[in-house]
């Protein structure tokens, strides 16, 4: 029983610093940019987008469908630059645990 104890308190842990990440990464940006820097899209460390600029030059062309696609372009990569700085997080804090469970990521 003394096992299930330890790797009880283990899961505790993890999920506390499971939480300090998370609280972490919100606070921290990340930047992304399609066509050249026509449009920037950042975002926090969990991937919510928090500001999206977009060059007035990129406007004044006038193709709409291709701003749509800068922005669309610019959206994701920052939300996967989150995806990616989380797990490694997530990894780090795994690792070498015997843990029977993944935490969630």
């Amino acid at each position: 029983m003394a096992d299930l104890s330890s790797l009880f308190q283990l899961a505790q842990q993890a999920q506390g610093r499971l939480t300090e990440i998370q609280t972490r990464l919100a606070q921290e940006t990340i930047t992304a940019q399609a066509g050249g820097g026509m449009v920037t899209a950042t975002a926090d460390g969990r991937g919510q987008i928090r500001e999206i600029k977009i060059d007035p030059e990129a406007v004044k062309s006038g193709d709409l469908e291709l701003l749509e696609d800068l922005v669309l372009a610019a959206v994701t990569q920052a939300q996967q630059r989150a995806a990616e700085r989380y797990q490694a997080e997530v990894k780090k804090l795994t690792a070498g645990l015997p843990l029977p469970f993944q935490l969630p990521l």
